[in-house]
């Protein structure tokens, strides 16, 4: 048996029910399915069963729904769409601080999120979006199957930490966006990330955290931890020194774009490793395509928010301007244009939810 959640398990017979429904799925479906599953077709069943509470016949609709998005958008031919110029795509890289630092010991790809200090202001929402997408892609067709190859054992999701440095009252204005990404993922990219580590947590986050974590779902809350402080110390007991994101690495650090051992060591930065690796990558998938690189963005059509990333919203755009209010502030909501947030819980030891 397979448990998907503490709500339900998951048996072989459901699986093989849900292989004889996929198998009645027409040849464009399946064949961006392949990318999806990129060889374990069993384990991505049972990541959207997992998001269905192990409903197969909702895993199911949920699945092709992935699959008609997919190729409605093409996202299949993402990888081969690089951001240009060059200074445009630095300036989303500096705006929308994302990247990976290394892998666990257990081997799962390190996500570094810079919360509090992305701005997400120097691009159009469709660049931000495209670049989201482009990194799922990458991390899915290229980082998981290599760390799969690496580890000697099947791979499929990742850690992820979450920076919460400089995590203003004005970050209710970028609520709309976060909304539009987290729905992506929770549709298309369901259950690739295995446990959320909250760091530099301040007052604000701890007081928007009292009002979420009771509208998250169970399986999310238990993939939540709010560590201490840079949470240097925690996330040590489960990966390496040279795996911790920058602002791990020192008490006060934060998600500084520039760190004391260089932009190297800054796994925003486009000059990291990691972002030269991808960004080469999509120009070399883009070269093999024998056609000229045009400039402008990969535009994606953006799911309407669910029920419960609407009311995660509502409720973070009330404890916000309830904040403001108690402190003297004010927070206008008219530049708000797209909706969410998601996945947070206080763990109490760290580990991997494996």
């Amino acid at each position: 048996m397979l448990a998907a959640g503490k709500m339900a398990i998951v048996t072989k017979d459901i699986i093989e029910q849900f292989h004889s429904l996929m198998e009645e799925i027409d040849e464009p479906l399946r064949t961006t399915f392949k990318n999806v599953h990129q060889g374990y077709p069993n384990e991505t069943l049972l990541r959207f069963l997992k998001a269905r509470e192990g409903d197969v016949f909702k895993a199911y609709n949920m699945l092709v729904d992935c699959l008609k998005w997919r190729i409605q958008n093409e996202i299949d031919k993402i990888l081969t769409k690089p951001i240009i110029p060059d200074a445009l795509y630095r300036a989303v890289r500096d705006s929308y601080l994302v990247g990976m630092s290394g892998y666990s010991r257990k081997g799962l790809p390190v996500i570094a999120i810079g919360v509090g200090l992305s701005t997400y202001d120097k691009a159009s929402i469709h660049y931000y979006v495209q670049s989201h997408i482009q990194m799922n892609e990458y991390r899915d067709r290229v980082i998981l199957p290599c760390a799969t190859k690496k580890f000697g054992r099947h791979i499929c999701t990742c850690v992820k930490v979450l920076d919460m440095t400089g995590l203003k009252l004005s970050a209710l204005n970028q609520i709309k966006l976060l909304s539009v990404i987290s729905n992506i993922d929770d549709l298309n990219y369901p259950e690739k990330t295995d446990t959320y580590y909250i760091v530099n947590a301040p007052y604000i986050f701890s007081a928007c955290w009292k009002v979420v974590r009771p509208l998250l779902q169970e399986r999310t809350r238990k993939k939540v931890q709010v560590l201490s402080g840079c949470g240097r110390d925690d996330l040590l007991k489960i990966m390496d020194y040279e795996s911790l994101p920058h602002f791990c690495k020192r008490e006060g650090s934060g998600s500084s774009r520039h760190s004391r051992n260089g932009a190297t060591d800054n796994c925003f930065s486009l000059d990291h490793p990691f972002h030269q690796q991808l960004y080469n990558y999509i120009k070399e998938q883009a070269a093999s395509m024998e056609a000229p690189i045009k400039q402008g963005s990969f535009h994606v059509d953006f799911p309407e928010p669910d029920l419960e990333d609407e009311k995660i919203a509502e409720t973070l755009e009330s404890e916000f301007q309830r904040l403001g209010v108690q402190n003297g502030l004010s927070n206008s909501l008219e530049d708000l244009k797209i909706n969410g947030d998601k996945d947070n819980n206080d763990g109490k030891d760290v580990r991997e939810n494996e």
